[in-house]
């Protein structure tokens, strides 16, 4: 066999995918469905009912609880304290 031969003998078919990008169509689209799903998966996980916008919104409400519980134990003090010189002076 000369050259000539081996060259003939060569399929120069390509796909589209094949000649410009290397992969073959099977690859290419699994590729492609891999990638569409990546997409699809991490925008749920940005814009969904699970997203960080809903994260961040419940340590935004969860400080401002514990602000309201600070608040709320000084304010029972108070009462406390005008409950009992109020309890003392009728005592007398």
């Amino acid at each position: 066999m000369n050259k000539e031969e081996l060259f003939e003998e060569i399929d120069t078919s390509q796909t589209i995918t094949q000649k410009y990008l290397g992969l073959s169509l099977k690859k290419f689209f699994l590729l492609f469905a891999l990638v569409i799903a990546l997409g699809i998966y991490l925008g749920v996980l940005l814009y969904g009912t699970n997203s960080l916008q809903v994260l961040f919104g419940l340590q935004d409400y969860e400080n401002y609880l514990q602000e309201e519980v600070v608040h709320l134990k000084k304010e029972n003090a108070q009462l406390q304290r005008e409950y009992f010189e109020l309890k003392e002076i009728s005592a007398q």
